[in-house]
């Protein structure tokens, strides 16, 4: 069965003021539950705000992300379903629940 990562960005949730997070929370949670009691929910998290360390190919360490680079993951949710159109309406209870728009990949 296909797996599809949710994710937004680092920032999109920066208009939520420190009085709503809690109930951003809770409704983030229970969106996830109810992904948990419907068999789909695979993983899920947020990121801390951090810069990211590059590893190349010869095993160098750098900082990251590189500058051009203007969005980085904020968090992400990653649901086993049948199909892209059995995905979207999990990324829109996401999207309502966090108060921000979602993107949607196939994992391959």
């Amino acid at each position: 069965m296909p797996r599809y990562l949710i994710s937004f960005d680092d920032g999109a949730m920066d208009h939520i003021s420190a009085e709503d997070l809690p109930e951003v929370g809770r409704a983030a949670n229970a969106v996830c539950q109810e992904a948990a009691d419907a068999g789909v929910w695979v993983f899920g998290g947020g990121l801390n705000r951090q810069r990211a360390s590059i590893v190349s190919t010869d095993g160098v360490v750098t900082d990251g992300p590189f500058p051009e680079t203007k969005e980085v993951v904020g968090g992400f949710v990653v649901v086993e379903v049948a199909s892209r159109e059995e995905a979207l309406p999990w990324a829109a209870k996401i999207a309502a629940a966090c108060r921000c728009a979602q993107e949607v990949r196939e994992i391959i």
